[in-house]
């Protein structure tokens, strides 16, 4: 049901995506087996699909504009950014970058919300897209197997958060770090800009989002008062500025106090380029 579902979806975007996505999948290094798989459920087969409304929302509907992806080193990397807009499609954007504006091509891990998890289809949409749930067992394995792993230290708390804090960042867990330290693995600070303007929030009905077992339930323009159709983002322009690699010595055995120093680090880097972007923007949608 779930391929039925790509291969339509696909169906409709192959007149508005450029065919290099399906050449720039070819070239993205896989360890797959017999029937297609690796070892995370990822399918190119499928993948390709739901890649192509990516790409073409990437490209045609957010219009991102991207810096400094040369900057991504090849092998194993940690790419941590500011997380909102009530939807995960910041991760989509820099997956859509990753795919199609880095050379050569990555496929990216991000770590999503276990809560995903529990939603029908979507976990299985989301393996066969090469995404996995946020464990850290699962995250040192990627990492040893050379992958781009995305992380949103802030969590469900920075996705859901409201119109009046954004490109604000709640507190940074600590567990990237600590998994970037053991594994050696360099992090490449990323902000996205755009997010916050695609479904603003005004007010979090935390005993609706308690009752339907989600991390957050926003009150914006458009939902609930329109329904599903209350969940169609506002087509702002993303901004994604990629920073220079860090590289951070350590065993990730260190105290809370000294992880907090590094992820600190990483954290000012991000701030200073949101609001080096927010400066440069000349509007919210073009």
């Amino acid at each position: 049901m779930l391929n039925m579902l790509m291969r339509l979806i696909g169906s409709q975007m192959d007149g508005a995506v450029d065919k290099e996505l399906k050449r720039r999948l070819k070239r993205v290094p896989n360890k797959l087996n017999e029937y297609n798989y690796d070892a995370w459920g990822f399918h190119p087969e499928t993948a390709q699909y739901g890649l192509q409304l990516c790409v073409w929302l990437y490209r045609y509907y957010w219009r991102t504009e991207v810096y400094g992806i040369e900057k991504v080193p090849e092998g194993r990397v940690l790419i941590i950014g500011n997380h909102s807009g009530q939807m995960p499609m910041d991760g989509v954007n820099i997956a859509s970058a990753m795919l199609m504006d880095a050379e050569p091509p990555r496929l990216v891990r991000t770590m999503i919300e276990r809560w995903f998890g529990t939603m029908p289809l979507v976990s299985t949409f989301a393996a066969r897209h090469g995404q996995i749930l946020g464990d850290p067992k699962n995250c040192i394995k990627l990492l040893e197997n050379d992958e781009c792993v995305v992380v949103f230290p802030e969590g469900a708390r920075g996705s859901g958060k409201l119109w009046y804090d954004r490109y604000t960042l709640v507190d940074f867990g600590l567990g990237f770090m600590r998994l970037a330290l053991k594994t050696k693995t360099p992090i490449v600070p990323v902000s996205i800009i755009g997010g916050e303007e695609q479904m603003p929030s005004f007010y979090d009905a935390k005993p609706l989002a308690k009752l339907l077992g989600m991390p957050y339930f926003p009150i914006t323009p458009t939902f609930p008062w329109l329904g599903l159709l209350g969940f169609v983002p506002f087509p702002t322009k993303y901004h994604i500025y990629f920073d220079d690699p860090i590289y951070f010595e350590g065993d990730g055995n260190e105290t809370d106090a000294e992880i907090q120093k590094k992820v600190d680090v990483v954290k000012k880097r991000i701030l200073d380029n949101i609001s080096f972007g927010l400066a440069q923007r000349k509007n919210i949608f073009w």
